[in-house]
């Protein structure tokens, strides 16, 4: 047999003539068919290449009889070595292992990033997401009367707040416009605008988890707001600001506006010491919107404001308020104020005005009645500044109650001409009969005998062209020129309460300064501060100086009991079993359109002071632009007897032992 792979014995030759051996030009495989003939062929039938065949083209008992190894396996073509290397399953898996390692570093590489290097910083963002700031807003001192009555005070309450991003969270989750639905359901409830509620349900960041929709609810009406269950709204306590009274002593306490700060009266002056400070809380909340427990909580205790204690008597005022209001309404003036002050201390009893306006309900009223006119309106005194012409005139020595003066019913100096209120035939008074009939040309014929200096230190003593010190917002000074801007016949308009502008307080401290033996105390109103237990802390006392003597006001009120006779021009004024001192006033007001006095209407004004030999209390009544009479012993002294009458009771002042003493209003009387 013959060998498969040609390594045994030489194969019989086939017939026709042996076969020939390999030789210089074949393969060594014989004939030209592939894997039929020796293996020395190319198999294709190609002529020799005339060149031994690389591997084993000789015969193979030839070559190991030359000591060569025998052939080995055939080599596959390089192409095909190729595409099975690629093929290679091992090699395959190495190179999926080294992909695979190569993303898991990445991983590895980001978390050691997230967690190794910038894992504070993430961490202080995820807890800033989760924190609620919460405002813990400082209780507000109270405002009270001289007795404790409260004026103002706070109450508990409820804000409504939002969470913005938790709302929008909700509607993208279930598809829904939850945002509109709060707006319209809050809208409805309280009276508001539904587009305004809705900007404020909008989120401005992914972290906007705080916003305040409405304040000062009431706890009940907040309790049906938590009922409904509207995701994103809660509620949050806070503080109200109340008014017991009303009306009553709006216009000197003022109000809180929606901000929580004063805006008016002593709740805008007073503002820092009632406000206190706010505080904070910072907690972690949940998505839901729920408060973490064990969670991260920070807080800032707020530290409560100080009450005020006023000097005003709660009666006093009720009934100053209720006079006033009830005589501007049966004038038809334009407005009206009412003063009751001790003269002895400065302290302020009642400080009225009308209209006035309710604090808990202020937009409901025109901002003209917010303020207090007492102090804010400045106007010209007419007759009631003539006690200062007088006082400095019996102060300087120039004149007595009984010097006479012939006095008639109009006086030119330089080129302009002064007249009484009535006409009149010239006749003798007494420099007390003046006062008493409130003649202008008597008042200007005995400041003559004064100099402009004299005049202007006497009115600037008094307290006129500064503010009283009384510490309310918006105090107009008045207007007072030295003499040197003083033109030609300003010091004789000025000698009756013309050419100078005053505030209502200002005419009372100086009638209140005569009533004190001529001593000027400062006015106040606050009696002293309460801390939040209800402790006191009295008020400096104000401070006081002397502006005329004891005796000259002894005299000026002499002269001042005479206007409420008979004889003079208040006889509405008096009270019986008590002696009244006062002045009545009617003075024109300067048209703000023409800068004249024609059509400005009148300022008609009583002031007085009672018992007139041991006073104890100063009452003031102005009236502005009255229509239904304008003369201050006509419309505003009635409303000076009953406010008087009313406190004089209150005050439990005894009635005077004696009679008012006379005075001479002519020459000829005894």
């Amino acid at each position: 047999m013959t060998s498969r792979r040609g390594r045994g014995p030489a194969a019989p030759s086939p017939p026709g003539g042996p076969r020939r051996t390999s030789g210089p030009g074949q393969t060594g495989r014989g004939q030209g068919a592939r894997g039929q003939g020796a293996r020395g062929q190319t198999g294709r039938g190609q002529a020799s290449t005339g060149r031994p065949s690389v591997r084993g083209g000789a015969d193979p008992a030839a070559r190991r009889a030359r000591g060569g190894r025998p052939p080995g396996p055939p080599r596959r073509p390089a192409l095909l070595r190729r595409r099975i290397v690629r093929r290679d399953p091992i090699k395959r898996l190495n190179v999926g292992l080294l992909l695979v390692a190569f993303v898991l570093s990445l991983f590895a590489g980001r978390l050691v990033q997230l967690q190794g290097l910038e894992s504070k910083g993430y961490a202080e963002a995820a807890i800033r997401q989760r924190l609620n700031r919460v405002p813990l807003p400082a209780v507000r001192g109270a405002i009270t009367f001289s007795q404790g009555q409260p004026i103002a005070e706070t109450v508990d309450a409820r804000v409504i707040y939002a969470d913005p991003s938790m709302i929008q969270q909700y509607e993208q989750k279930n598809h829904t416009d939850l945002r509109n639905k709060i707006a319209t359901t809050l809208a409805s409830m309280f009276g508001l605008d539904p587009a305004t509620l809705l900007k404020k349900l909008t989120p401005r960041s992914n972290m906007d988890r705080y916003r305040e929709l409405i304040h000062h609810v009431q706890p009940d009406r907040a309790r049906m707001v938590t009922a409904m269950n509207l995701p994103g709204i809660g509620t949050q306590q806070e503080y109200r600001r109340d008014y017991p009274g009303g009306s009553l002593a709006a216009n000197v306490v003022g109000f809180v506006n929606a901000a929580g700060d004063g805006a008016a009266g002593l709740e805008s002056s007073m503002n820092k010491l009632l406000k206190g400070r706010n505080g904070w809380q910072k907690v972690e909340v949940s998505e839901k919107g729920q408060r973490i427990p064990m969670g991260e909580d920070q807080q800032l205790k707020p530290i409560p404001g100080k009450g005020l204690r006023l000097t005003l008597d709660q009666d006093i005022q009720w009934k100053a308020q209720d006079a006033i209001a009830k005589q501007v309404k049966a004038t038809k003036a334009q407005s009206g104020s009412v003063i009751v002050m001790d003269p002895r201390s400065g302290q302020i009893l009642a400080m009225a005005t009308a209209p006035s306006f309710d604090p808990a309900n202020y937009g409901k009223y025109p901002e003209s009645d917010w303020g207090n006119r007492v102090v804010q309106d400045d106007f010209e005194p007419g007759s009631t500044s003539k006690v200062v012409t007088a006082a400095a005139a019996l102060e300087a020595g120039h004149v007595t109650p009984d010097t006479v003066f012939d006095v008639p019913d109009h006086i030119t100096k330089f080129d302009r001409t002064f007249h009484d209120s009535e006409p009149h035939k010239t006749e003798p008074l007494t420099f007390g009969g003046v006062l008493a009939r409130s003649s202008n040309v008597g008042t200007i014929m005995a400041s003559d005998r004064l100099s402009p200096t004299q005049l202007y230190q006497y009115m600037r003593a008094f307290g006129y062209g500064q503010e009283t010190g009384i510490g309310l917002p918006g105090e107009a000074a008045g207007s007072l020129k030295p003499p040197s801007q003083w033109w030609g016949t300003d010091r004789y308009s000025l000698a009756f309460g013309q050419s100078v502008s005053v505030n209502a307080l200002q005419v009372a401290s100086v009638y209140a300064t005569i009533a004190n033996h001529g001593i000027r105390v400062t006015p106040n109103l606050v009696a002293g501060t309460t801390d939040e237990h209800g402790n006191l802390t009295p008020a400096a006392k104000p401070a006081q100086h002397r502006v005329i003597s004891g005796t000259t006001a002894a005299e000026i009120t002499k002269m001042l009991e005479g206007v409420i006779t008979k004889e003079g021009t208040a006889p509405a004024a008096q009270i019986p079993g008590y002696r009244v001192a006062g002045k009545t006033g009617t003075a024109q007001r300067v048209n703000p359109r023409t800068g004249n006095y024609d059509g400005g209407g009148y300022t008609a004004t009583f002031v007085g002071f009672a018992p007139a030999e041991n006073p104890q209390l100063v009452v003031e009544v102005v009236l502005q632009k009255p229509q239904n009479g304008y003369y201050g012993g006509e419309v505003a002294a009635p409303v000076f007897k009953d406010v008087m009458s009313f406190a004089l009771q209150s005050r439990r002042v005894p009635p005077s032992s004696g009679r008012s003493q006379k005075i001479r209003i002519t020459p000829d009387q005894g």
